[in-house]
């Protein structure tokens, strides 16, 4: 890939790895991106395990400034994950956390959270 005066070393690093997670997803990432992609929520476009800034998002809408975040246990309280909202909320992103047992055994549930805050940006 050519280089331009804005392309870092550090952004293929992490486009490479965004890749792989697309490629090897979570069983609840995986449960997920089956119920947003294809326009299927509110036909709105989802990417999933995109690269954004410094970050890989797990699932964005662009259009509305939405990430979704699917957590496991080590995410519990973790202050990256806070400061990492707080960047995203910066660039105008609304960001929505579920555990991934949540969208594994509840996944109609967090389907309805997600729309009613879609409802609300």
């Amino acid at each position: 890939m050519p280089r331009t005066p804005h392309h870092r070393p550090t952004d293929e690093r992490l486009r490479s790895f965004a890749k792989k997670m697309r490629r090897e997803p979570t069983d609840a990432e995986a449960k997920m991106w089956r119920l947003l992609r294809d326009r299927r929520l509110s036909h709105l476009k989802f990417r999933r395990q995109v690269p954004f800034r410094n970050y890989i998002l797990d699932f964005a809408c662009f259009e509305k400034r939405l990430a979704i975040e699917i957590d496991g246990g080590q995410h519990a309280s973790s202050p990256r994950d806070a400061s990492r909202t707080d960047a995203l909320a910066a660039e105008g992103f609304q960001v929505l956390r579920y555990w991934n047992n949540d969208v594994l055994r509840t996944p109609g549930a967090v389907l309805e959270d997600i729309v009613a805050k879609l409802a609300e940006l």
